[in-house]
């Protein structure tokens, strides 16, 4: 990986109380259907400050969150002291073989190195456990929502979230995919720190986020003072073969 996208993914420690505070959560749904209902051993990987951590540990399951940024770290026993928190990355997960049921990826996958991320994953899932990443999307068909997009789209030149995904590699299944709404309510104060949440926004220059604040800010003025940003919560889940069938 180049060290501009090194520095991109390991930026959001510096906003980790904004972050934690200003990005949403999931739908419960959503881990539901990529998980089940029963309760299994998950990793968290790329857990930031415990968003999707903390909505797994509401639906019972035991979990272990992998983190490589420290101030993220702090953030997340700071706030989930019970859990526990390792130091680590998609590309080695300080747990052993078999250690996990499943393993999630919050608005986290397309930060990670696929090749080596697949065979960690594979490494420390048990046979037929579940690997599955998913993302908050902006639901791009409201009409504003469209717009704020392609304002970020003119300021960002890093890899964006929910890339395609396909396969995670010889060790998996075919992969499936379903999406789920939901929605949460913003101003355009925390519109604009949404925004400045972003890595993106944090790697970015002071001329270039002062612009960046004056176009949202300009969007926001045809906003009321209080609104929903939808969102479309997609997950995919793939099944780890045995260690016989790759």
């Amino acid at each position: 990986m180049s060290e501009a996208f090194e520095r991109q993914r390991l930026s959001f420690g510096a906003a980790a109380d904004a972050y934690d505070v200003i990005r949403p959560s999931y739908p419960a749904q959503a881990l539901e259907w990529a998980l089940g209902t029963a309760p299994i051993r998950v990793v968290d990987l790329g857990a930031g400050t415990g968003l999707l951590t903390r909505l797994l540990i509401q639906l019972g399951h035991e979990v272990t969150a992998v983190e490589p940024d420290p101030k993220m770290r702090h953030k997340l026993t700071e706030r989930l002291p019970d859990c526990a928190v390792v130091a680590g990355s998609a590309e080695q997960i300080p747990l052993a073989g078999g250690a996990a049921d499943a393993v999630v990826a919050g608005q986290a996958y397309h930060w990670f190195d696929p090749e080596p991320a697949h065979a960690e994953i594979a490494r420390v899932l048990r046979p037929c456990g579940v690997f599955a990443p998913l993302w908050n999307l902006r639901d791009e068909s409201v009409d504003w929502v469209a717009r704020l997009s392609r304002l970020i789209d003119e300021f960002r030149s890093s890899r964006g979230e929910g890339v395609p995904v396909d396969a995670f590699g010889d060790a998996f299944g075919p992969v499936e995919r379903r999406d789920f709404q939901h929605d949460r309510p913003h101003t355009p104060a925390s519109l604009l720190a949404l925004i400045r949440s972003q890595s993106w926004y944090l790697t970015a220059t002071e001329n270039r986020r002062r612009q960046i604040d004056n176009a949202v800010r300009a969007l926001a003025d045809g906003l009321p003072q209080s609104f929903d940003v939808p969102y479309v919560t997609r997950v995919y889940r793939a099944t780890r073969l045995s260690s016989r069938s790759y």
